[in-house]
């Protein structure tokens, strides 16, 4: 065999013969690709590929923008941000009279019915701002009695009224009836700037304000139960902030160590890569021993769980018996949790182990491919820091609707509605004017009765479309996510591509080959790119039409509607799938020969169809190594951080002291799995694009002296099946 150099070999024209070809066959899935003595990888001299998806893609980004400009304008963040009272007006916004007052009160908490209702604003009561939340029992009538020899009780309780009286020298029933103060306060402390009752437990007794009884205000004697059934997942809410602020003290206190897990995340995994191009064969059973070992652990850490807790009290409870609890550890003294987990891992340890055994046959062509693949990457090594280039841009895009969704959102003028607490008026839920609203009719055919700010929206032409503008934002956030997805994708098949088909490595590698592959599809593929990206947003804009339609319409769907449901759901999630598929390859047509997507995505369809047999061998397997090698990486780093946050390295080093060592530890695994997805995502792409410039160059050169093969020799005998002989060398 004589070699040129550079790594491209001469074969005997007999042995790679090809046999002929049918010629229906080739005429449904095209034509081979011929020897072209000029092709030299990627092409440079080409045009603009779908311009007319190019023009309009540029022009919904236009209106994007434009519509980002509008909500802008129109939108106000802090209807957010702050809370609202019943005139629409801001707490705590400065600027304001309620500046110094950013908390939001309810006057009778009775009249609501759960803190949903409260969360929105639409609890049927009156809402002031106040600087603090009340912090005892008072009445209104119990001020009335102390006034004369306590005026203090007077002025503690006036600042929970609309605006401060000098004395309480009116009655219970005119005060209620302007409904100008409450008529009782309990202790409540602020969460989500609302006052919210204190509730506690005392002996297993639920208390507000160490109290199970007190007055109401109104002559009736009312029990913590009443309060709590009035909004009857308040207590729950309190868990939450509770939860919360101990996760936040948690990464207080492990932020460094998860900063450095991710760190060393990174190392690992460029390490990987660097080392599969010496010893892929040996890192490959590295990653099969590790993958099998992590699991082997946590399998034998479940036992040693599930044997402790033999005996302990409470331990024989299954989850079923404590139900739903926001305290996690509760579940982990559970001999049944331990247990679960055990044969969780034991099952996933089989399936790996069998996996293992019925591809032993082809790991030899994933160890091959990613040899090749990994001294790609340390010709081209700039490709290993483009998915941070991915992560920017993709930062851009979900900042941008995410802003552009809030001022949407919070886009129009404060709309009030009456309300009235017996729900008998037949002017409820109209729109009213709170300014005027007591002296009109309605407040005397509906007594008690209320003009109540209910959201912010209007009878704009704007107004009316902001629902379909929320439509619009999304689809043009999915189109661009899709849009940096793809140009990353054409991007690196590009520099990957001008490795392949370098006839001298690295002599002939142009320079700077992934900044000339991004230049080239930016200025010429934009439209392509969008094309593709196009197709995969409208598949996935109606997955979300019907997810949003089987919520809403859960309750009143039959079996039959369900049933057809479920098959679109299905039949669309594999759609997609298949797009991304036939979208990847076609992107590395076009970033080789910058033909436009249609033409580039029936030529690689073929090409692959061609040789089907080969990418049934190469396309999972590979993906299986890659996963394996992501898996190994996240359960080193999530090992190290196990042992280090539940102190069980004392000799080595102290671990924090943590309230939910999880917390920390699924931050640092997920944190590990994504910067791995990262690295080993450019090498994903780099096999593929190596195996379709491999089939390209398996019909283009037979492997003669005039016709040489680009390909390493090892990777085209076990890809192609055939063994190198070499040829006696002309004297």
């Amino acid at each position: 065999m004589n070699l040129i150099p550079g790594g491209r070999q001469d074969l005997p024209s007999k042995l790679t013969e090809k046999p002929p070809d049918n010629n229906l066959e080739a005429k449904k899935y095209g034509d081979p690709r011929t020897f072209d003595p000029d092709f030299k990888g990627p092409v440079v001299n080409r045009s603009c590929t779908d311009v007319l998806c190019f023009i309009i893609f540029i022009l919904f980004i236009i209106g994007y923008i434009i519509l980002g400009l509008i909500a802008w304008v129109h939108g106000d963040p802090r209807r957010v941000a702050y809370p609202t009272d019943s005139q629409g007006h801001f707490c705590g916004q400065k600027g304001t009279p309620n500046e110094n007052k950013s908390i939001l009160f309810y006057f009778n908490l009775f009249s609501c019915t759960s803190p949903s209702v409260m969360v929105n604003l639409q609890c049927p009561t009156t809402q002031i701002c106040v600087s603090k939340c009340p912090e005892k029992f008072l009445t209104y009538v119990e001020t009335q009695l102390l006034y004369k020899n306590d005026k203090t009780s007077w002025t503690y309780y006036s600042q929970f009224c609309k605006s401060p009286f000098p004395k309480s020298d009116r009655s219970l029933s005119q005060i209620l009836m302007d409904d100008d103060c409450p008529a009782a306060i309990f202790p409540s402390k602020p969460f989500l700037q609302r006052c919210f009752p204190d509730f506690s437990t005392k002996n297993g007794t639920l208390t507000v304000g160490n109290k199970t009884m007190f007055e109401d205000g109104k002559g009736k004697t009312r029990n913590a139960g009443e309060l709590r059934a009035a909004a009857n997942r308040i207590n729950k809410i309190l868990d939450a902030k509770s939860l919360g602020m101990r996760l936040f003290e948690d990464y207080a206190t492990t932020w460094y160590w998860i900063l450095m897990g991710l760190i060393i995340a990174m190392l690992l995994s460029w390490i990987f890569l660097i080392l599969l191009r010496f010893t892929a064969g040996f890192l490959f059973w590295v990653f099969m021993s590790g993958v099998v070992g992590v699991i082997g652990y946590g399998i034998w850490h479940c036992y040693k769980e599930y044997n402790n807790l033999r005996g302990r009290q409470n331990s024989h409870f299954t989850i079923y018996d404590i139900g739903i609890q926001t305290d996690i550890s509760m579940y982990l003294q559970l001999r049944q949790t331990w247990f679960a987990f055990m044969i969780i891992l034991c099952i996933l340890e089989a399936l790996v182990i069998l996996t293992l055994i019925f591809l032993r046959n082809r790991i030899r062509i994933s160890i091959a491919l990613l040899k090749e693949g990994s001294k790609a990457i340390r010709y081209v090594p700039t490709t290993l820091i483009y998915p941070v280039l991915t992560f920017t841009f993709l930062s851009i895009c979900i900042c941008y609707w995410a802003v552009t969704a809030v001022y949407l959102a919070t886009s129009g003028l404060p709309i009030y509605k009456i309300i009235a607490p017996a729900g008998q008026c037949k002017h409820e839920n109209k729109t009213c004017d709170p300014e005027i609203f007591n002296t009109t009719e309605i407040s005397k055919a509906c007594p008690g009765a209320q003009c109540i700010f209910a959201f912010y929206g209007g009878k704009s032409v704007y107004h009316q479309y902001i629902p379909t503008l929320q439509i619009f934002n999304l689809f043009v956030f999915l189109w661009l996510i899709n849009f940096v997805f793809a140009l990353g994708q054409c991007t690196l098949a590009g520099a990957f591509a001008s490795y392949y088909w370098a006839s001298k490595k690295p002599e002939d590698i142009p320079p700077y080959p992934l900044f000339t592959a991004f230049g080239r599809a930016i200025r010429y593929h934009t439209g392509s790119l969008a094309f593709g990206s196009l197709i995969l947003a409208l598949i996935q804009m109606f997955r979300i039409v019907l997810e949003y339609l089987d919520k809403r319409l859960k309750e009143s769907q039959n079996n039959i509607s369900k049933f057809l449901q479920c098959c679109l759901k299905c039949c669309f999630w594999c759609l997609e799938k298949a797009v991304k598929f036939l979208n990847r390859n076609a992107y590395v047509m076009i970033a080789i020969y910058g033909k436009n997507f249609c033409r580039s995505a029936r030529d690689a369809f073929n090409l692959l169809i061609r040789n089907v047999l080969k990418v049934a061998v190469m396309d999972k397997v590979t993906d299986f190594v890659l996963i394996l090698g992501k898996m190994l990486v996240t359960g080193c780093i999530g090992v190290l951080a196990f042992l280090l946050f539940t102190e069980r390295l004392p000799i080595l080093i102290e671990g924090p002291s943590l309230n939910y060592y999880w917390v920390p530890l699924l931050t640092v695994v997920i944190g590990s799995y994504l910067v791995a997805h990262g690295f080993f995502s450019v090498y994903a792409m780099c096999i593929d694009t190596l195996f379709i410039c491999f089939c390209e160059d398996l019909e283009r050169n037979d492997g003669s002296t005039e016709k040489p093969y680009f390909i390493a020799p090892t990777l085209h005998g076990i890809l192609n099946k055939k063994q190198l002989v070499p040829q006696k060398q002309k004297e």
